[in-house]
């Protein structure tokens, strides 16, 4: 048997270059190499968007969009939306009972993306948000998590989760392992943050040929070079990282001629916008496909989700059996 594969996002907006180059291309590579579970993760939305539980409703759909848009393909993996299964609120429960609170404020990635978001409280969801993901993997019992390594003190909870229950009360759930790979992280249009579409300076999937390049002409270059025939520093240069990113077969190139003054910052700027663009063109031919037949993405997100909820019932029947709390079926 394949060895089964849990990832996904939280639905809080379309997605853009820096989720595809850190972590959609390899998702599509997932999906022949193992049975694959793709989460739309809207209860999860609601830890930073509670206030505006509105916007899910249409991210939900979009998100699904850049996933079948990027090659992700439903006849080879499970797409689901969380909130419709039950199993996994209920999972959610059962495990916060033996999980202690300092346990999960000491949580290195609580920590930091609680400092990050400013939080002057710690909502009880954000900060429960490692106990969800843990049911969100071992209902389906995924074997394999593919994550960074900023990412690995939540699956790490998750295996202590897993090790508490079985020891407690029967070995039912399977403990899920990291897949650990190299993560890239793109640097954003304003050369200072990673690419992300809260601070504005991302390139999102579904942007049109005109919108990449009017995009990628705004990015700020080598405050050095004045001239063409300046020596560049491309290390610092946003549109370098672009190059190794996406022209990662002529970046060695690009280097020279800017580091020897020989290409100009808009040639090169014209190169990348051009590369992107022909990474984006199959997606673009994938997205307008869908986007004649809408009810077709509800259609695949229903039978994924159909999909997804039969697995899960199987193992609630076994975590009940496990607890004694299966009070009427035997």
């Amino acid at each position: 048997m394949k060895e089964r594969v849990l990832t996904g996002d939280r639905v809080t907006g379309k997605l853009h270059l820096g989720h595809y180059v850190g972590s959609l291309k390899y998702r599509v590579e997932l999906q022949d190499q193992y049975e694959t579970f793709v989460l739309l993760a809207d209860v999860q939305a609601l830890t930073t968007h509670f206030l505006h539980p509105e916007i899910i409703k249409d991210n939900v759909r979009n998100v699904a969009l850049d996933y079948l848009a990027v090659g992700i393909d439903p006849e080879k993996a499970t797409i689901f939306v969380q909130s419709l299964i039950p199993e996994i609120a209920e999972l959610t429960v059962y495990y916060s009972m033996f999980v202690t609170v300092n346990s999960l404020r000491h949580n290195p990635t609580i920590k930091a993306e609680s400092k990050a978001g400013d939080f002057d409280d710690m909502y009880y969801g954000f900060l429960g948000y490692p106990i969800s993901q843990a049911a969100d993997i071992t209902f389906c019992k995924a074997t394999l998590i593919p994550v960074g390594e900023d990412q690995l003190p939540h699956i790490e909870q998750t295996r202590k989760i897993v090790r508490r229950f079985n020891q407690l009360y029967q070995p039912v759930l399977v403990e899920p392992k990291p897949l650990i790979g190299e993560v890239p992280r793109l640097i954003g249009l304003d050369g200072s943050h990673k690419m992300s579409k809260s601070l504005g300076n991302a390139i999102l999937l579904d942007s049109t040929k005109e919108e990449v390049a009017e995009k990628i002409k705004k990015v700020k270059t080598d405050p050095a070079r004045i001239h063409k025939t300046d020596p560049g520093h491309p290390e610092i240069c946003p549109i370098y990282a672009y190059h190794q990113a996406f022209r990662k077969e002529s970046s060695d190139e690009i280097y020279q001629s800017c580091t020897k003054g020989q290409i100009g910052c808009m040639a090169c700027k014209q190169k990348i916008a051009q590369s992107i663009n022909d990474r984006l063109d199959p997606m673009r031919e994938r997205r307008a496909a869908y986007l004649e037949h809408p009810k077709r993405v509800d259609e695949i997100l229903m039978a994924g989700t159909e999909n997804a909820r039969i697995m899960a019932k199987e193992t609630m029947r076994e975590v009940r059996d496990a607890m004694g709390m299966n009070y009427f079926t035997h």
